[in-house]
């Protein structure tokens, strides 16, 4: 899709080759995880390297696990794997947390979680699986290597919202609806990791589905088509 306009109470869906005309649309173009960027994070997707603690987390039970990011998601995520895994590390590229103050004190509090401040990651270590992290103290230049078993990736997310630039969204800009799935535009509806939402998993993005399939069907009733 190249680009969507609205002519009266139709969206016009522009493509390389074909027009499709709707009386209702469905956006569910989903989110992007921002990536590190370094060696190894492709390589070893999968095998150690995560971006969703609550998806993964078990799989590293009792284990030593890597958490990169300072934020509310990586601090949260941090809190969670701590409940689970033997050791957490935190690895944050400033001298200070930008989560909440409430979840940082909380943090501080666990006894098997260590806080690595002033850091970031040049690395992603290890053979069949992830072994470590080659990290960077970003005041001092001094290199270190961080033995984990995995690397939980929490540094942003990107809504994937280029085609529908002009709605409202909060202000992580992901796209606001109502809980019928409807944005500020009529017939215009979203579902997924692309709406504005407290949880991204295939479950509730399945949920939103459901719900804006539903809402489509009532809101064609009304326009008598």
């Amino acid at each position: 899709v190249n680009s969507i306009d609205k002519i009266g109470e139709k969206f016009i869906v522009h493509t390389k080759n074909i027009e499709y005309s709707s009386y209702c649309l469905l956006i569910a173009t989903g989110a992007e995880h921002k990536k590190l960027g370094v060696t190894g994070e492709t390589e070893f997707y999968g095998r150690g390297v995560s971006y969703c603690a609550v998806c993964d987390g078990p799989f590293f039970r009792n284990k030593d696990v890597v958490v990169i990011g300072g934020g509310d998601s990586a601090i949260n995520e941090a809190l969670y794997l701590s409940s689970i895994a033997k050791n957490v590390t935190v690895i944050h590229r400033r001298n200070k947390f930008r989560a909440a103050q409430s979840t940082v004190d909380r943090i501080k509090q666990k006894e098997n979680v260590t806080l690595m401040y002033d850091s970031v990651v040049k690395e992603i270590v290890g053979s069949a699986v992830v072994t470590g992290v080659v990290t960077e103290n970003v005041e001092t230049k001094a290199i270190s290597e961080v033995k984990t078993d995995a690397v939980f990736v929490f540094v942003g997310m990107s809504p994937k919202t280029g085609l529908v630039s002009t709605l409202n969204k909060d202000n992580s800009g992901y796209i606001v609806t109502d809980e019928k799935m409807q944005t500020n535009v009529p017939g215009l509806f979203c579902a997924g990791d692309v709406r504005s939402k407290p949880l991204r998993q295939i479950v509730t993005a399945v949920s939103d589905g459901a719900v804006a399939a539903h809402s489509v069907e009532e809101y064609i009733q009304t326009l008598n088509k």
